[in-house]
């Protein structure tokens, strides 16, 4: 590609890709979404619309169903080489980013995008919310302040769920978790039988081998995506989305957060910046930014919450 350009003078994995010659690559491909489709896909504060879909996702939907093709013709040379029988295997997509980046979003339009493509029908979608201690255990543990940091997920059985998944074990379940409650709900499990593709949401999913383990989760990823964005911009996102959630999901006296709609919106908000500054922030300098180089791809996105720009690894 002509125009694609090295991210920096430093040398780099990748190759950087603007919006416009990003889109091009898709642009005789129909868009397989409606204007509903797309409103019930976009999270609370996220920016989504016919031109980002088609513009940019659209293009990374087909590049995904090239590699999943590529990845089972080669899955089943080497079984042959092998002289075994070739099994298909699920291919594995990993999306990482920080809170409030739009990673669920992302996720979410891919499984959607993905499943209208030829030979992979089957997309399931599983967070690694599912896989967070319960309430209960860490604050057994004193780390209920570091909910969402490396350690307050149960990492074995996550990587045992997507190790089973990649192995082609038939039916495989994931813990359940409920946003509203905030914690892990006892005895409800996510089932995910034999998908054509996996798409693994989280904060942490790029992260090397905690320290004693052989393997990390990412090694069982075919592709890995980041979402990032500068990180003041991405607090605002966080502080827009806490506004609107304190006007919606946490008037529910149900919610664990119902609190930040009884106090005054200035109480509210100074605490919102708060969780910002000494929880979200350090997690993401300390854990997730610095997976970032791990990824396969980038997608950078602007103060308005669209995709700017795309880098794909290139080595």
């Amino acid at each position: 590609m002509s125009q694609a350009q090295e991210p920096t003078a430093t040398p780099s994995p990748f190759v950087q890709i603007s919006r416009a010659d990003w889109a091009a690559l898709a642009s005789s491909t129909e868009l397989p979404l409606t204007q509903e489709e797309i409103a019930q896909i976009r999270g609370l504060g996220d920016f989504l619309d016919i031109d980002e879909i088609r513009d940019v996702y659209l293009p990374l939907s087909r590049l995904l169903n090239l590699y999943v093709a590529e990845t089972q013709r080669l899955h089943s040379v080497t079984s042959g080489f092998l002289g075994e029988r070739a099994k298909r295997t699920p291919f594995v997509i990993g999306v990482a980013g920080s809170v409030a980046v739009g990673k669920s979003t992302v996720a979410r339009v891919l499984r959607e995008l993905l499943a209208r493509w030829e030979g992979t029908p089957n997309v399931a979608l599983v967070t690694t919310d599912g896989f967070l201690y319960p309430n209960a255990e860490l604050e057994a543990r004193g780390i209920m302040h570091r909910k969402g940091f490396p350690e307050s997920y149960d990492r074995l059985a996550l990587l045992k769920f997507v190790a089973d998944i990649k192995s082609g074990v038939a039916s495989v379940s994931a813990p359940v978790y409920s946003h509203l409650y905030y914690d892990i709900m006892p005895g409800e499990r996510t089932i995910v039988e034999s998908p054509d593709v996996l798409i693994v949401e989280g904060l942490n999913v790029l992260q090397q081998p905690s320290p004693g383990a052989a393997l990390a989760l990412s090694d069982y990823f075919d592709f890995k995506i980041y979402v990032d964005a500068a990180a003041g911009d991405i607090k605002e996102w966080f502080i827009n989305r806490f506004k609107k959630l304190r006007e919606s999901a946490f008037t529910n006296p149900q919610s664990y957060f119902h609190r930040y709609s009884q106090v005054e919106f200035d109480t509210a908000l100074a605490r919102a910046n708060e969780i910002w500054d000494t929880i979200n922030l350090p997690n993401l300098i300390d854990n997730i930014l610095p997976t970032r180089s791990r990824a396969t791809l980038v997608l950078n996105k602007g103060a308005q919450h669209t995709v700017e720009s795309v880098l794909l690894r290139k080595v």
